[in-house]
């Protein structure tokens, strides 16, 4: 066997899993879920008649590649969403459809990673995404945790690395908005990270699947490649940017998104993805042509999620008092006990499930950036969410 997977740790569910063991919620309480990050807003109509419209594709083998249709929608996309100039995302070279970014995610380090050099490195906000860690790990390079504390807008600490450290980099994922904190990361921040990127030859992975969920309608987050783009790396050199279609239209189901950016990065992660045998299945391509080439539905359901926010947040401003996030569709939020301890109380005597913070964190240097916080996901319907908000204050009330 792989003797690095005996380095993987235990998935977050696993751990939540364990905490809930023995635990006898209210019978006459309804189970809500906040732990997992699964839309449950209805898919598109207009993507699932399409998708079945096309079931008969099923009788050939899909392009790798993806379709030149796929693509094109893509490319498009990029270019509207993030004001890159037409044309400047060639269709051709700089993406590649991938079966959601988690499993794109953990393949690219399988391909960027050099096993051969001393020491490699590969950076991660912390808290974080597991596949991040996992992915470095069966690599065969060690994870380098950046803190994602208030003090620093929640945004990874860039200046707790040093130059040796910067210079066994080999690739650092980041999230924006993050999970679990909602934090954007801002053009000068992204700006600067590129030019670390430049100066010592690393790979910025950067996830952006919550970047279609945020509040304001004139103010979009910023991407890494419009940023590059806008500093006149028009080759988007050592940028990749990872979106999917789980949470822009509702369709966890469908595994479907697309890795977009440095395109010789990009040759050599095709020729990887081609052994690795994840191709799309070609009624899923046109589907997703569908979704990426729509964007009413991305606003209507931006729409129901500012509504919960706002809603939500009215309910528990008194009690929890969580901060708004920047965009996404999490709660990052300070607990009055322990995370599990309140985790595991909250389920027990409400039947609400949240996820700790410390499961999805990692302690070192003395201090966990995910202690006494839990991550809730607003992803049930409003009315089971206004539900739950007021359940945690029933709880907060008895501590």
């Amino acid at each position: 066997m792989n003797k690095d997977l005996d380095r993987l740790h235990r998935y977050p569910f696993e751990k939540l899993a364990e905490l809930k063991q023995g635990l006898q919620p209210p019978h006459h309480l309804d189970h809500i879920a906040l732990s997992i990050g699964e839309p449950q807003h209805p898919a598109p109509h207009f993507v699932i008649e399409n998708l079945i419209a096309h079931l008969h594709q099923l009788s050939s083998y899909p392009s790798t590649k993806g379709s030149q249709q796929l693509r094109q929608a893509i490319a498009g996309w990029l270019s509207r969403r993030f004001d890159i100039s037409p044309g400047l995302v060639d269709a051709e070279t700089n993406l590649l459809p991938v079966s959601g970014t988690r499993e794109a995610l953990f393949a690219i380090a399988q391909a960027v990673v050099d096993r051969s050099a001393a020491h490699p490195l590969v950076f991660m906000p912390n808290p974080f995404y597991q596949i991040y860690e996992g992915a470095a790990l069966l690599a065969g390079a060690s994870p380098l945790y950046l803190d994602c504390l208030p003090d620093n807008g929640f945004l990874p600490d860039l200046d707790s690395v040093d130059a040796a450290e910067w210079s066994r980099c080999q690739l650092i994922y980041i999230c924006t908005p993050g999970n679990p904190t909602g934090a954007v990361m801002p053009r000068e921040y992204l700006e600067r990270l590129i030019e670390l990127a430049q100066r010592y030859d690393f790979v910025i992975a950067s996830d952006e699947c919550y970047s279609e969920i945020y509040f304001d309608e004139q103010t979009p987050p910023p991407g890494l490649l419009g940023v590059a783009a806008d500093m006149g790396n028009d080759r988007f050199d050592r940028c990749l940017a990872f979106h999917s279609l789980s949470k822009r239209s509702n369709l966890p189901g469908l595994r479907s998104g697309f890795v977009a950016g440095d395109a010789r990065i990009l040759a050599k992660f095709l020729l990887y993805r081609t052994y690795h045998g994840c191709a799309l299945p070609s009624a899923t391509q046109t589907a997703s042509t569908a979704a990426w080439s729509d964007e009413n539905h991305v606003v209507e359901n931006r729409g129901r999620y500012r509504q919960k926010f706002e809603q939500v947040l009215a309910l528990l401003s008194d009690t929890l008092a969580p901060q708004k996030p920047q965009a996404g569709f999490y709660l990052w939020a300070s607990t009055p006990v322990s995370d599990t301890e309140f985790a595991a109380r909250l389920y027990a005597e409400q039947n609400v499930t949240v996820l700790p913070g410390r499961f999805l964190s990692r302690d070192h240097d003395g201090g966990d950036p995910g202690e006494n916080r839990v991550r809730m996901a607003l992803v049930a319907t409003l009315d089971e969410c206004l539900d739950a908000a007021n359940r945690i204050n029933s709880l907060i009330s008895a501590l």
